[in-house]
């Protein structure tokens, strides 16, 4: 789950509404878009807010799916027989697939060539991986019956055979991974199709969001992504808090996993539906023939601003004038038309500066190079993404185990117990009420996310940033000494802080960077950077840091909690983490 801002200051300063030759520009393209076979004037005119609800559905999926993920992939593992260290290994997989797979995907999004579009396939294709994680993690422990699992083992003392007894046989109780041998392997399958594809869809998702967005309603349109992502895993961690089994509809699905898991199932293939049925993609082959077809960026706005500063544009508007601009592209050539209409002061030096200010696509960036600017950038890069770590450890500690340890430590329940018995209805009745904190922690996330920014002007980005941090790790802290549920509830709150900080403040320092191309300052004075970067480049850093995290805590926290004997080590560990990350922002370069 990552989320990228938009700088709205720079975003107002594009906006066609304050600038009449950024209006001519869309709206010639807009027009130009109109004429073509299919009609692709979208693009370029400004989106409702139903559409733009519509575009962000696909976020709200992927936060459900997420939940149902978070929520019950750890327990389900432990019920079959894996022991905890070998549980938090197998979180491990994904982000060692996903660090080398979400570069190249985004290349190979950026390079297809469908008809179809760029970013819906991608999006399409890693949807289909979610699908089958949400129908493998549920149900795999039923499927490895059916191919031959010996299943749950339970022996009673009151039923051993007393010549058993004498003879001093073995028996051997509890769930052992070896009577699961095929639940084990399709529900981790099932867990890495889950977790990598629901990590790596956001990103074509929000592309696909911003292309058919113009820059001036980016910001407006990324909130509303972070607003349905928000409610997305708030409801999500709802659904698994309910206990579906007194209900009609648990009682004909199977039982609480099965319920929740078929409800996102049903929620996530709608919003997909919804958002891949939105808006139509200019296909790729045309973007590279027609250039008026090319999204119009902020690189290409101020080129042409610059070049036309001392120019005035006066761009008449009525819905006659438009009917008739519509009509005279159908019959002539679409920019001559156009111009012949509405600019006929400015047609020549209008033609020369359309060839002069062509939109240039900027090539996708290279697997080879994505790895080489990992180790080779700046030191405010370095500070920030070894901070962006520290958070995004502690933040993958708490997302992945706290639904165990709510089970475990503050119910006192047992995953491994025999079915029904009290250990075990205690254990699932801590999940569930595990799943209420973390709703509280989607939902909290939210609201600190559209109010990030004014604390920013408030009390500045440095004290900001930080304090998100030291707030997490003293909630973990107290949480872990006094595990109570009224605990749960009040310190997920420090949880959802926590998200709203990696989901907003790194994004903006690196945009700041990249916007005052300032990485370095030395005597108060900007020191010029002599190696090339890309903004996108260094998002994608950024970015990267939650597979890395993911896969340094699976490896970790499972020796971890097996050498302290207690759960409670999940939240002994995010408050270190968050406490490092504090330290390690304190050298962060603010601007």
């Amino acid at each position: 789950m990552v989320g990228v801002t938009v700088d709205s200051s720079q975003a107002a300063q594009l906006s066609s509404a304050k600038n009449p030759m950024i209006k001519y520009m869309l709206k010639k393209r807009e027009n130009h878009a109109r004429a073509q076979d299919a009609d692709y004037s979208h693009v370029f005119r400004r989106k409702t807010r139903y559409e733009l609800y519509r575009l962000s559905a696909i976020a709200m999926a992927i936060e459900f799916a997420y939940a149902a993920e978070t929520s019950f992939v750890s327990p389900i593992l432990l019920q079959i027989g894996i022991n905890h260290e070998h549980m938090t290994m197998a979180w491990g997989l994904s982000p060692l697939i996903g660090f080398f797979m979400s570069p190249l995907l985004g290349s190979i999004s950026d390079r297809c060539k469908l008809r179809w579009g760029r970013r819906r396939p991608i999006i399409s294709l890693l949807s289909l991986g979610i699908l089958c994680g949400l129908i493998l993690v549920p149900y795999g422990k039923d499927l490895g019956v059916w191919l031959g699992d010996v299943g749950y083992n339970y022996t009673n003392a009151s039923q051993v055979n007393v010549t058993d007894s004498m003879l001093n046989v073995d028996v051997e109780s509890g769930a052992s991974a070896s009577n699961f041998k095929y639940a084990v392997i399709l529900t981790i399958l099932g867990m890495v199709l889950l977790d990598f594809d629901a990590d790596t869809c956001q990103t074509p998702a929000r592309t696909y969001l911003l292309d058919m967005c113009v820059p001036e309603e980016q910001p407006k349109a990324m909130t509303t992504f972070a607003l349905f992502a928000g409610f997305g895993g708030t409801i999500g961690y709802a659904i698994g808090g309910i206990d579906w089994e007194t209900t009609h509809i648990g009682t004909f699905l199977g039982g609480n996993i099965p319920t929740v898991f078929s409800l996102v199932t049903i929620i996530f293939v709608v919003c997909y539906i919804i958002t891949v049925t939105t808006f139509r993609e200019i296909p790729l082959k045309l973007i590279e023939r027609d250039e008026l077809l090319r999204p119009l960026s902020e690189g290409a706005i101020k080129k042409e601003l610059k070049k036309n500063n001392n120019a005035i544009f006066y761009i008449q508007e009525t819905s006659s004038l438009e009917l008739q601009m519509t009509n005279d592209l159908k019959a002539a050539d679409p920019i001559q038309g156009y111009q012949n209409s509405y600019l006929p002061a400015i047609i020549d030096k209008a033609k020369v500066q359309d060839l002069e200010t062509q939109s240039e696509s900027e090539p996708p960036v290279s697997l080879r190079a994505y790895l080489k600017s990992i180790f080779i950038m700046p030191y405010s890069m370095r500070m920030l993404a070894l901070t962006n770590l520290f958070c995004w450890m502690g933040h993958v500690t708490y997302c992945l185990y706290f639904t165990d340890f709510v089970g475990e430590a503050v119910f006192h329940g047992d995953p491994t117990a025999p079915p029904n018995s009290e250990p075990f209805m205690l254990y699932e009745e801590g999940v569930r009420f595990g799943c209420w904190g973390m709703s509280i922690y989607a939902f909290s996330c939210s609201i600190y996310s559209l109010s990030v920014t004014k604390l920013m002007k408030w009390f500045g980005t440095k004290a900001v940033y930080i304090s998100g941090m030291i707030y997490y790790g003293i909630g973990m802290l107290i949480l872990g000494l006094w595990p109570t549920k009224w605990g749960v509830l009040v310190f997920s709150t420090s949880a959802g802080i926590l998200y709203g900080t990696l989901f907003t403040m790194p994004f903006i320092l690196v945009a700041n960077y990249h916007a005052k191309n300032c990485f370095r300052v030395h005597n108060g004075e900007t020191v010029p950077l002599k190696q090339a970067r890309g903004l996108g480049t260094d998002v994608a850093i950024i970015s990267s840091m939650v597979f890395i995290a993911q896969l340094i805590v699976s490896v970790s926290v499972g020796p971890l909690v097996a050498w302290m004997e207690t759960t409670c080590a999940v939240l002994y560990a995010s408050t270190f983490l968050s406490f490092a990350a504090a330290i390690a922002a304190m050298f962060v370069l603010y601007v």
